[in-house]
C-alpha cells in the first residue's frame, strides 16, 4: 500500500460524484487516515463513513476553507485525531460560467477566496506542522482553464484564480522545499463530476471530444490516480510541478 501509516487531508471531498471523494476512497484503499473537509459538514462526516470499510479510522469535519480561523481549527482536530498530517490536498473549489463584462464584485471575491484563498490559508494551517516534522507533500488544484485562458464551465474570473494557484503552488514548492515539504500541482481537463452532470450537451460533447487526442471525458479516478501518485513516495522527488490531466486537450 502507497499511503500506508500516513494522514491525508482532502479538501471538497463530500461530493458523490467529484475528484475529492474519489481522491479519499483511493487514499483509503491505499492505507491512508483521510480527514475529509467540506463546507458541507454533514455531508463531509457520512463521506468519511463511507470509508469506514477499508479498515482504517477516518474523520470528516465542516470548514469553510475561506476562513483562516476555519482552517486553523479543523487542523488542530485532525492532528488531535491522528497526531499528524502527512499529505494535504487542497482540492475545493466553486466554479461560475460568466463572460468577463458580468462578473460583479461579489462574484470575482466569492470564486477567488475559494479557489486561492483557500489554498493559502489551509496551508498555513497546515505547513507549520509539517515543517515540524521535516516532512510534507502538497497538492494543489489548478485547471486547464488556467493554461489555455478559459474552460468550458468557468469564467475568466475562475481562470485567473486557477493560474493563481499555479504560481502560489510554485512559490510554496520553492519556500518550503528546504523543510522537506513537496508542492505540486494538478490540472485536470473537463472531468465527469457533479459540477458538469446535465451541462453538457450531445453537441457539446461531441465537439469537446474532438479535441481530446484520448477520445473520452476524464473521470474523477484519473485524477484521484495523479493525487495518490504526488502523495506517495513514487513522487519523492518531484516538487513545483505541474501534472496534466486532460487526455490531450492541451498539449505543451
Amino acid at each position: 500500500m502507497l499511503l500506508r501509516g500516513k494522514t491525508a487531508i482532502v479538501t471538497g471531498a463530500a461530493s458523490p460524484r467529484g475528484i475529492g471523494l474519489a481522491t479519499a476512497r483511493r487514499f483509503a484503499a491505499e492505507g491512508a487516515r483521510v480527514a475529509i473537509l467540506d463546507i458541507d459538514g454533514p455531508a463531509a462526516e457520512a463521506a468519511a463513513r463511507s470509508l469506514e470499510s477499508a479498515g482504517e479510522p477516518h474523520l470528516g469535519l465542516a470548514c469553510n476553507v475561506a476562513d483562516k480561523h476555519a482552517c486553523i481549527k479543523a487542523v488542530e482536530a485532525v492532528i488531535a485525531k491522528f497526531g499528524q498530517i502527512d499529505i494535504l490536498i487542497n482540492n475545493a473549489g466553486v466554479t461560475q460560467p460568466v463572460k468577463l463584462l458580468d462578473i460583479k464584485p461579489e462574484d470575482w471575491d466569492r470564486i477567488q477566496d475559494v479557489n486561492l484563498k483557500g489554498i493559502l490559508f489551509l496551508s498555513q494551517a497546515v505547513i507549520p506542522h509539517m515543517q515540524k516534522r521535516k516532512s510534507g507533500s502538497i497538492a494543489c488544484m489548478s485547471s486547464v482553464s488556467a493554461q489555455r485562458g478559459g474552460g468550458i464551465f468557468g469564467g475568466p474570473h475562475y481562470s485567473a484564480a486557477k493560474a493563481g494557484v499555479l504560481g502560489l503552488a510554485k512559490a510554496m514548492a520553492r519556500e518550503f522545499g528546504p523543510d522537506g515539504i513537496r508542492v505540486n500541482c494538478v490540472t485536470p481537463g473537463l472531468i465527469g463530476t457533479d459540477i458538469t452532470a446535465g451541462k453538457l450537451t450531445d453537441e457539446m460533447r461531441t465537439k469537446i471530444l474532438e479535441g481530446i487526442p484520448l477520445g473520452r471525458l476524464g473521470e474523477a479516478a484519473d485524477v484521484a490516480g495523479i493525487y495518490t501518485f504526488l502523495a506517495s513516495d513514487l513522487s519523492a522527488y518531484v516538487t513545483g510541478a505541474v501534472i496534466d490531466v486532460n487526455g490531450g486537450m492541451l498539449i505543451h
